[in-house]
């Protein structure tokens, strides 16, 4: 009997070997090549890249003759491609939609496969149905084989995020970057555009290694220690990091300190608003900062809250102007630019931000917090049976779960998972205390999301969350 094939919150993942085999990435193929003939303009084609992972390669040619074996042209990357490329390639040759071969941020020993929309962006849930009907069906389509050709995707990609971007500006600064590219597919962009453009900067974990040693391809800590080191030893401005695809972005403060995702995002939100004045409403993932919130409410912003999967803020952007939209794992996008998150991009604009404003990323930060007081987060991952992962989510949505830990919980929300509001401090105007359960879409494991006005409460409440869902009684 096949395996059972699942998409989660960004497209299909499994273990190399044991899941993710050639055959069922045949399998998901052929799938988007029947939904591509069923529901698009097949003749426009479709374009797929690959990431640094282990069989990335090999995978995506599989995919390449399948979908072209139904008739549908293919470009095929001839280099290993940032996703956000992919996604850029289809939007600007108006292509029917795009595949991407990777895993993301997971361990070294998973890969999977990504499938963005026409629109240049993640597939919208409705497409994502559609596909998984198609897959369910055992759809093998056949049509006259269409051309497979090979192509530079990183160029254009590489010219467009530079327009996007005030390059001259930056490069007129003196500032300094320290870049890390997690052994991914964004290896070499980001280098070589500070390069072109005269900025200065030092480089790390550039080279291919699909073992990612020592790191999940994350940029978040642990994984960013040695982005960490560099930015302290080589007197660095900031650290900036992509994930293993290059369409998440973390960063590093003068001081060596981890800047989050949901700092970045406030950053950007507040520099877009301040000083670019560009009109559209603010998107944020449910497990995303509500420092967003206290932003886009001080600029008259409306701000939409959705499910976790930047799938969900691409479906919005298809509807209406989004300003930017933001999700808890670095993923950060424009309508003005693509309906997608986009780690390099987001590079560039933190660069922006620092050159525009004469200040290193710490003070911009820390500027933030002084404006709309302390946010700090954390989250932690829990590898757990499934039984325990279920019954911890059954007892967080029990009406008799009114504590957690010594903080009472004011009320509940399930738009996605758990999440509990607490009556912990605010210090003043600080964030007001949250923890969120939520089983991950794409891995096999629990995660505790949550947010206080100090990093102690943070950890406590953490630590507390965990004690609960461990607690099976």
């Amino acid at each position: 009997m096949p395996l059972e094939i699942k998409f989660g919150t960004d497209g299909w993942r499994g273990i190399i070997a044991d899941d993710f085999t050639f055959d069922n990435v045949r399998r998901v193929a052929r799938a988007i090549a029947s939904y591509v003939l069923k529901y698009e303009d097949a003749q426009r084609g479709v374009i797929i890249g690959f990431d640094t992972r282990f069989a990335s390669q090999l995978a995506a040619q599989a995919a390449a003759e399948v979908i072209a074996a139904a008739g549908i042209p293919v470009k095929l990357a001839n280099d290993y491609t940032p996703t956000p490329a992919v996604s850029y390639a289809v939007k600007s040759s108006a292509a029917a939609g795009g595949v991407m071969v990777t895993s993301s941020h997971n361990p070294w020993n998973w890969n999977g496969v990504k499938f963005k929309g026409k629109f240049g962006g993640s597939a919208t849930p409705a497409i994502m149905e559609k596909v998984e009907e198609e897959l369910l069906a055992g759809a093998t389509p056949r049509g006259a084989k269409a051309t497979l050709e090979q192509t530079d995707l990183k160029s254009p990609y590489i010219a467009a995020v530079c327009h996007f971007a005030d390059m001259e500006l930056i490069s007129k600064t003196k500032l300094k970057f320290a870049i890390d590219s997690m052994y991914g597919s964004g290896r070499g962009v980001l280098t070589g555009i500070f390069r072109d453009c005269g900025v200065q900067h030092v480089a790390i974990r550039q080279e291919v290694n699909p073992l990612f040693p020592g790191i999940n391809p994350e940029p978040i800590e642990p994984h960013i220690a040695m982005l960490q080191e560099t930015v302290v030893r080589e007197k660095c401005d900031a650290g900036l990091a992509t994930d293993g695809d290059a369409d998440r972005i973390g960063a590093v403060a003068e001081d060596g300190s981890f800047v989050d995702s949901h700092k970045c995002f406030s950053v950007l939100l507040q520099w877009l608003l301040e000083r670019k004045k560009w009109p559209g409403d603010v998107v944020r993932a449910f497990n995303t900062t509500r420092m967003v919130d206290r932003i886009a409410r001080k600029h008259g912003r409306k701000l939409f809250e959705t499910q976790i999967g930047f799938k969900y803020t691409a479906d919005l952007m298809m509807e209406r102007e989004i300003l930017i939209g933001g999700e808890e794992s670095g993923g950060i996008g424009y309508s003005r630019f693509l309906p997608e998150r986009d780690g390099i991009l987001n590079c560039l604009l933190l660069a922006n931000v620092m050159a525009e404003e004469g200040k290193p990323l710490g003070q911009l930060v820390a500027d933030l917090q002084r404006e709309y007081g302390s946010h700090y987060y954390g989250r932690r991952d829990l590898h757990l049976p499934d039984d325990v992962k279920q019954s911890a989510i059954q007892r967080a949505r029990a009406q008799s779960t009114q504590k957690l830990g010594r903080y009472r919980v004011l009320k509940k929300e399930n738009l996605d998972g758990v999440k509990f509001f607490l009556d912990a401090p605010t210090n003043g105007n600080g964030a007001e205390a949250w923890i969120l359960f939520r089983a991950s879409g794409t891995e096999p494991l629990l995660r505790a999301y949550a947010e206080a006005a100090s990093p102690e409460v943070v950890t406590e409440i953490l630590t507390a969350g965990e004690n609960f869902v461990r607690n099976s009684g």
